[in-house]
């Protein structure tokens, strides 16, 4: 029932029919069959061949099952697999939530009294003192000029790497070696936080800025390459089967037939990337990199909080700017 007719039932014109029912009853029915198949198995083969005296067989009572004469152009049991299929990705969901649930000790109880008690820092916040606004105006200058770095350098590396990470432009045994290595490569760096690769150039160079740009960089050449490549994978070949028919060599191709398809989106993927390292700049401040995540980081181990609320109003206009200036470029390049 669950898998469709077999080529015996369409020889003889038989198909396994479950019965009707209400939902309850179609449910009970599959959880009965899936225990007597996976628990009691072997024990009950012998019901198979067990005659009823006339009646249904002691194993169609059992199951709910019966073969019936199939109905012309009638698909019935490709309905029950989907519908099975739909019952069971649904099970999994709801035991999955509330397994997560209970791992990570959810409190909607706590979460919807205990609100007021942060009432003292939000007040905090949303009254910024403005004498660090220059001091963090400064700081923001280096984030920014940080991230804008990480991403132009990063470019230069993802982009023709990016050609030799896509699986629809590499051919043959060393195309696939390829692009398998450079997969890997990009997976693994991209799984090591930036946090992680900043102190490693702290140990590398020196402390400063440039660490923090490094970090960037690598990290923002992993995820570059895997948004270049896929979207390299998802280009339209008539284009390119088109100039290669005409006797174009290799880079032609590449030149006329892939890049006016993918110079709107790298683009679209490099600015969304240099709004991601304006952000992880931030964070990085946490090692020692001078960037504003370095003031926000100290002003809230001291508890300073309306120092704070300068810091993420600097931090929040910059990446609204950001967000505008992103939105109007695609508008024009569209």
């Amino acid at each position: 029932e669950n898998f469709g007719i077999s080529v015996g039932m369409k020889l003889l014109g038989l198909q396994i029919s479950g019965g009707q029912g209400r939902l309850s009853e179609r449910l009970g029915r599959r959880l009965l069959r899936f225990l007597l198949w996976n628990v009691l198995g072997l024990p009950l083969l012998g019901l198979i061949f067990a005659d009823d005296q006339g009646r249904r067989a002691l194993h169609d009572r059992l199951s709910g099952l019966s073969l019936v004469k199939a109905e012309p152009g009638r698909r019935t049991s490709r309905r029950r697999y989907t519908e099975s299929w739909a019952l069971a990705v649904l099970g999994i969901v709801t035991v999955t939530t509330v397994t997560a649930a209970l791992f990570t000790k959810v409190d909607i109880r706590a979460f919807l009294t205990g609100a007021p008690k942060t009432g003292q820092i939000w007040a905090a916040i949303l009254t910024p003192d403005w004498s660090v606004f220059l001091k963090g105006f400064r700081y923001l200058i280096t984030t920014i000029f940080t991230a804008f770095l990480a991403t132009a350098f990063a470019i230069v590396l993802a982009a023709p790497l990016s050609f030799l990470a896509a699986r629809n432009l590499t051919h043959g045994i060393i195309g696939r070696i390829v692009y398998t290595v450079i997969r890997a490569v990009m997976s693994i760096i991209r799984s090591i936080e930036p946090i992680i690769w900043g102190i490693i150039f702290i140990v590398w160079v020196k402390v400063g800025a440039f660490p923090g740009v490094l970090a960037l960089f690598v990290h923002s050449v992993a995820d570059l390459t895997k948004l270049y490549s896929e979207r390299l994978e998802s280009i339209d070949p008539g284009p390119v089967e088109a100039i290669r028919a005409t006797g174009a060599n290799q880079l032609q191709v590449i030149l006329y037939g892939i890049v006016p398809q993918i110079i709107n989106p790298y683009l679209s993927f490099t600015i969304y990337r240099w709004d991601i390292n304006v952000r992880m700049a931030t964070v990085i401040g946490l090692i020692g990199v001078p960037v504003i995540g370095q003031l926000l980081y100290q002003y809230t181990l001291l508890y300073k909080f309306h120092m704070v609320g300068m810091m993420m109003l600097l931090i929040l206009a910059t990446v609204w700017a950001m967000d505008y200036m992103s939105a109007r470029l695609r508008a024009r390049l569209k």
